[in-house]
């Protein structure tokens, strides 16, 4: 037999939920999900497109993920299909997000182009998911620290899409450091930014 997580109080899921954002941030703390960080950030819109649909994918793969570990995975003893379970739900819920995007947003499923179907192997999504199990979260834990991861995602690639505009029209940068150079030393700064939020405390 075996018992669920415990539930957490609204001062556990406030500080799990900052902790996500700000605190251990899967771009620029935990280096997870650099691919399409790097490459779906040359414009702001296009940056929020990706952004949304990693919180929906994260949110969803986080909740399914973690009822298909307890009431499938760990009674019928098979935790060590673990890895595998959870990527395919992560698949399966990226297509729901191609197939919607591709009805309703073609022009924005365009711009994210094959970066969009590589949200499956987005070793983010994954990280969240076995994230939740590994510190046995709640379900309402499990959701809130995927929506928290997902929009942490959208936070340091907005920002970093941002940057990136600014340089594409400045002169100031040297010749040799244009394009991609100049975008690893952007991303580096703002992770060294998010350091300053190395071990923030919640007062209540």
């Amino acid at each position: 037999m075996f018992s669920l997580p415990a539930s957490m109080g609204l001062t556990d899921i406030l500080s799990l939920a900052i902790a996500a954002i700000l605190v251990n941030n899967y771009i620029l703390v935990q280096f997870l999900g650099c691919c399409s960080f790097f490459g779906v950030s040359k414009k702001t819109d296009t940056a929020v497109g990706m952004g949304m649909a990693v919180i929906f994918v994260m949110a969803l793969a986080s909740a399914v993920s973690w009822c298909v570990w307890y009431f499938i995975l760990k009674p019928l003893h098979l935790e060590y299909m673990q890895t595998i379970a959870f990527i395919l739900v992560i698949a399966t819920l990226v297509q729901f997000v191609e197939m919607f995007m591709k009805k309703a947003m073609p022009a924005m499923y365009s711009a994210l182009g094959i970066f969009l179907p590589l949200i499956t192997t987005n070793c983010a999504v994954l990280g969240a998911a076995i994230t939740n199990i590994d510190s046995e979260y709640s379900f309402i834990g499990a959701v809130v620290y995927g929506v928290a991861a997902g929009v942490g995602f959208t936070l340091a690639i907005v920002l970093f899409a941002s940057i990136r505009e600014r340089l594409d029209v400045t002169s100031k940068c040297p010749k040799c450091f244009e394009g991609f150079p100049i975008a690893l030393v952007a991303a580096s700064l703002l992770a060294m930014s998010f350091m300053g939020f190395s071990g923030l405390s919640i007062p209540w």
